[in-house]
């Protein structure tokens, strides 16, 4: 048996901790700035955003460690010759929220929506809802994967629902092989989770017990492009080698996720991915970073990571065959924005992502040369009890967004409704309501 004196014990640990340190981010730090929340928005898309906004500093690369614990990184920048330190721990939305509340986070990174009673509880700080606070960061497409060989490529939210609770469990049920489904879902910490429960599940199906839970966006594509009967759902950005399928809300048309379905949230499984913070009391660091986020360079990081982002492009769309012979000739010499503006309270005040939105649409036409003279705004309703109705409230919502760029100093744009058809969801319901109520935006072929 080898023996150490003392001295040598010593530096024989010394050396060991030396190595460590390479690998990892030394303990006992305090971090300048600390993100909580979501595994999708955590695992890639929150580091590199930190990136991004350490690299702007022009300062010096950026390191990124681990801490000795899964799911989190420590990012170090340099800042007046000083390491600038940032925590992103991804272990569920809802993990995040817990982190805001007690004041050990100062940017809470959400793939859901704050929720009633969250805003309630945080209310003796910020308000959740207001502009200050909430920040939605990018859009990205809840997708559904089964096993590259399986012949099923569309569903509709009600046979999905089904699926996972267990309704249906053999694909030959559904036109497919005569084979048991296997599921695979997110964990309850997920807002992945939350949101496929809110638009798929909702309260009439409960989640089969057998279903593979997963912490991971990745891990569980990965699981489920090797299993022949899988089927599960994740972000976007992580299909990977699973196939995608379509999805269709209702007698709506089935829809993959796309850069224009998802952007203009016609995909109905489309989501907004949020930051939230504190408002007035958010550290100056944090504010710096979320502007970031928010902006031109912060929004090209997020198309990079594989998710949408909010930068406006013109599409010239695939119209189907349901698409009303009026409204191809109205638009047969634009292209269609991938921005929707849609509306909080009420029918037509604009919500907080659409504030935004209209500036980034004055920022479109200022770097594209356009005027307020190649745009078109149509107005959507949801379904109403005469279609007189629903073709003022439609045309009311194009006036309301109208009106808004009028304050941009972009004036006169034409605009027009359409009534409630052309629905992209189910008429009832909150989710229908809200993603058929909208303004498109389209632009003049140049």
């Amino acid at each position: 048996m080898l023996k150490f004196r003392p001295l040598q014990l010593q530096s024989a640990l010394l050396g060991v901790l030396c190595l460590f340190s390479v690998f990892s981010a030394p303990s006992g730090y305090a971090e300048d700035m600390e993100i909580h929340g979501s595994n999708t928005i955590g695992a890639k898309l929150a580091p590199m955003l930190v990136e991004g906004f350490l690299n702007s500093n022009e300062q010096g690369p950026v390191r990124i460690l681990g801490n000795g614990k899964d799911n989190e990184k420590v990012l170090i920048g340099d800042k007046n010759g000083s390491p600038l330190r940032v925590l992103v721990a991804a272990h569920g939305s809802s993990t995040g929220f817990r982190a805001l509340e007690a004041q050990t986070a100062d940017v809470w990174a959400s793939s859901r929506p704050v929720k009633p009673a969250e805003v309630q509880r945080m209310s003796v700080h910020a308000d959740l809802k207001g502009l200050e606070s909430e920040h939605v960061i990018a859009i990205d497409g809840l997708a559904v994967l089964v096993h590259p060989s399986n012949p099923i490529n569309q569903l509709d939210t009600d046979t999905l629902a089904r699926i996972f609770s267990g309704e249906i469990s053999n694909w030959s049920e559904i036109g497919g092989a005569d084979q048991p489904i296997n599921l695979y879902a997110r964990d309850d910490r997920s807002g992945t989770w939350d949101t496929f429960k809110s638009l798929v599940l909702g309260k009439q199906y409960p989640l089969h017990p057998s279903a593979r839970r997963y912490e991971s966006n990745d891990q569980l594509s990965d699981s489920v492009s090797v299993d022949q009967g899988g089927i599960g759902f994740s972000g976007l950005a992580s299909v990977r080698k699973s196939k995608l399928l379509a999805i269709a809300d209702g007698e709506a048309p089935a829809l993959k996720p796309s850069r224009l379905t998802v952007a203009s949230e016609d995909y109905p499984l489309s989501r907004r991915l949020f930051m939230y913070t504190s408002g007035g009391a958010t550290a100056t660091l944090a504010k710096d970073f979320v502007d970031f986020v928010l902006g031109a360079e912060g929004q090209a990081i997020v198309s990079e990571s594989g998710f949408v982002s909010q930068n406006p492009l013109a599409v010239k769309p695939d119209l189907g065959d349901s698409v009303p012979a009026t409204f191809r000739l109205l638009t047969q010499n634009y292209s269609r924005l991938t921005v929707n503006f849609r509306f909080s309270e009420g029918r037509t005040r604009l919500d907080n992502k659409a504030q935004r939105d209209l500036k980034r649409l004055a920022e479109f036409l200022n770097r594209e040369n356009r005027t307020a003279d190649d745009l078109l705004l149509i107005g959507f309703a949801d379904q109403q009890t005469d279609e007189l109705r629903a073709q003022m409230i439609s045309e009311l919502r194009a006036l309301s967004v109208r009106k808004a760029l009028s304050d941009l100093n972009i004036h006169k744009v034409s605009h027009t409704g359409y009534g409630h058809d052309m629905p992209v969801g189910t008429y009832g319901g909150e989710t229908g309501q809200q993603r058929n109520g909208r303004v498109e935006v389209w632009v003049r072929d140049s």
